[in-house]
């Protein structure tokens, strides 16, 4: 890409998206388009259509997705795998006949098997049965995967895939019933600051599984980093390679945040995989590393979260 390519970033008002256009912005990128859901129904073959005719990008960051945590995984399994193959089969089908340069898709750590070896490898996809409480999100993005495969083995089609792990960050969805379990709990912290001293957090399971959380400012520059220097037909990790358990997660967040109540681990929900990082060595050897650290990550969302609480 150099500063006047066209570029798509679809989905750019979601916390990846929006993360991806910040980045380009400081890099001195200058063409840079979304597709407004109030003009674009990227689940609509038409629309998408209409779209890649009009604007004729160059280069298509394929962020737009319905996500969610544990919660909405479980209660829309139906829309996480209607909606996620529509919108990324549309985009990825037009970004090909519309002549786009190169796509790069993103999925998702939850790609892998629930009981992976650790750290996680990219050659450990489809090697084992997936975590139940987000199946349907996670063979939707499998099959993201595959259709870039596909197309680049067919058509020749310059399609790249990442996989980043758990994410958090700017814009990050904070609803209690759909969201992921680190912007949760800044929430759920937040709002029991002025509670008695009496009230306790309630946390899902028993604290001891263990994830790996990657700031999406860090996964936007590795984006932009893959866009211009990665061509492979596999996809590839994005993550910090460092795991803590949600315990350890929940104590940060308390300490970020200044709550000092307690908290009641409900153990009668599920724990989800007991434990997930991902092998990043790949993409460091081609030259990229996280640079924002979990506290520091955990500050400035709080930080954003405060500024923007009203509208939230």
């Amino acid at each position: 890409m150099n500063s006047y390519s066209k570029i798509l970033v679809a989905g750019s008002t979601g916390m990846v998206g929006s993360a991806i256009l910040r980045n380009l912005k400081t890099k001195g990128y200058e063409n840079i388009y979304s597709a407004p859901r109030s003009h674009f129904d990227l689940t609509k073959q038409e629309d998408v259509e209409r779209y890649f005719r009009v604007n004729e990008p160059e280069y298509v960051f394929l962020a737009a997705a319905k996500v969610g945590g544990i919660v909405a995984n479980q209660k829309y399994t139906a829309e996480f795998i209607r909606d996620n193959l529509l919108i990324q089969t549309n985009i990825i089908d037009a970004a090909y006949r519309y002549g786009v340069k190169k796509l790069l898709f993103l999925g998702s750590s939850c790609i892998y098997p629930k009981h992976s070896n650790i750290p996680i490898t990219e050659d450990q996809l489809m090697t084992g049965s997936l975590e139940s409480t987000n199946e349907s999100y996670s063979i939707a993005k499998i099959a993201g995967i595959k259709m870039c495969q596909a197309y680049r083995k067919q058509y020749g089609f310059n399609a790249i895939s990442a996989m980043p792990t758990n994410l958090y960050g700017p814009n990050d969805n904070f609803d209690l019933e759909t969201s992921h379990v680190l912007p949760a709990l800044i929430r759920k912290c937040h709002g029991s600051l002025e509670k008695s001293e009496h009230w306790r957090v309630k946390v899902w399971g028993d604290g001891s599984p263990k994830r790996e959380f990657l700031h999406v400012d860090d996964l936007a520059e590795a984006c932009v980093f893959l866009m211009n220097n990665y061509d492979g037909e596999e996809h590839i990790n994005v993550g910090t390679g460092e795991d803590v358990s949600i315990n350890e997660l929940v104590s940060i967040i308390s300490s970020v945040v200044g709550y000092n109540g307690g908290f009641d681990w409900d153990e009668t929900k599920p724990n989800g995989t007991p434990r997930k990082v991902m092998d990043v060595s790949k993409i460091k050897s081609l030259g990229w590393k996280p640079t924002i650290g979990l506290r520091e990550g955990i500050q400035n969302t709080y930080d954003w979260y405060l500024e923007n609480e009203s509208r939230i």
